[in-house]
């Protein structure tokens, strides 16, 4: 992918696909709260990847893209089991307890841990601004989950399963630029959204998600969610992300990371009465600030690389 933008993109096309991206994945936090409100939560999550993963893989399939071999289905699988599983699937499962905004706000702390693990992988510590983002990221995250008399504290139970998906999301980060998956990314982002809609269909299974699932039950809302994270969340939103990798850098295309939340908590207090009081402002504006510096100047000398595409696919993203 080249980090350049090609000369006949006009500005106003770059910039409608930086809204499809703020906006379309930012909202999909408050989309996740509606649909697991009467659907199983690995079972929706699963039922929508499956399926914007299978029309994705015909589309490319009936387009002359090559069969898959079996090394490329046990990379996605692994990649869809980090990802999609344990990084979207325990968001879902989450949002059940934590508001949509406050979930996106503790997804923010991606960053952070893409950090750590890269400290112990290379064992070389981060600079100086990094670490000053890392504190300033967990001062914010304190602010936002310990114990108060706010209304918008978050559950300890759910911000557990958030951070669980964050670490999920991270390991799956770093190890997709060394998975064996075929060459066309649309392809390989279509496989993995399969093999990981297919993985959290088991687990939820295995859990007794399927005794819970009522259809009768399901309302026209959670239906209503389910199909807008299908099609703009998993569809439409990640494309539009492969596009802007194209068009432009790929440090520019990545500030989604600290967009999204602002998204996420004003559509959550303003169309689902979530709250949005002086603690979680403050929290909030000092997350971002630590996700801004972190990639900033943990992105500086490194040259400018691609962010992995695969581990765009479910990052909304949740």
């Amino acid at each position: 992918m080249t980090s350049h933008a090609p000369q006949h993109v006009s500005p106003a096309r770059i910039a409608l696909g930086f809204a499809a991206v703020y906006i379309l994945w930012g909202s999909t936090y408050l989309g996740i709260r509606f649909a697991v409100a009467s659907i199983p939560p690995l079972l929706m999550a699963g039922t929508r990847f499956f399926a914007a993963g299978c029309f994705l893989y015909a589309l490319l399939r009936l387009r002359g893209a090559p069969r898959p071999t079996p090394a490329h289905w046990r990379s996605a699988a692994i990649l869809g089991g980090l990802l999609l599983l344990g990084g979207n699937g325990l968001v879902s499962v989450a949002e059940q307890a934590v508001p949509s905004g406050i979930a996106a706000l503790i997804v923010a702390a991606v960053p952070f841990v893409m950090v750590l693990l890269n400290v112990l992988e290379k064992r070389t510590p981060p600079r100086l601004p990094v670490i000053a983002g890392l504190v300033l990221g967990i001062v914010g995250l304190a602010i936002l989950v310990l114990p108060g008399n706010s209304a918008g504290r978050a559950d300890p139970l759910g911000v557990g399963l958030l951070l669980v998906a964050c670490f999920s999301w991270a390991v799956g980060s770093l190890y997709s630029p060394r998975a064996h998956l075929p060459a066309s990314t649309f392809q390989g982002v279509a496989m993995e959204m399969i093999a990981g809609g297919l993985l959290l269909w088991l687990v939820g299974l295995a859990i007794g998600e399927g005794a819970a699932l009522h259809l009768a039950s399901v309302t026209p809302k959670s239906l209503l969610a389910l199909a807008y994270l299908t099609v703009f969340g998993s569809l439409l939103g990640f494309s539009a992300y492969v596009w802007l990798l194209k068009v432009t850098t790929p440090a520019r295309a990545s500030t989604y990371a600290f967009v999204n939340p602002v998204i996420a908590v004003i559509l959550g207090w303003a169309l689902a009465g979530e709250t949005l009081d002086a603690r979680i402002a403050l929290a909030g504006g000092i997350i971002v600030a630590a996700v801004c510096t972190i990639m900033y100047f943990g992105a500086a000398g490194r040259g400018k690389t691609a962010a992995p595409a695969s581990a765009a696919a479910s990052k909304e993203t949740a």
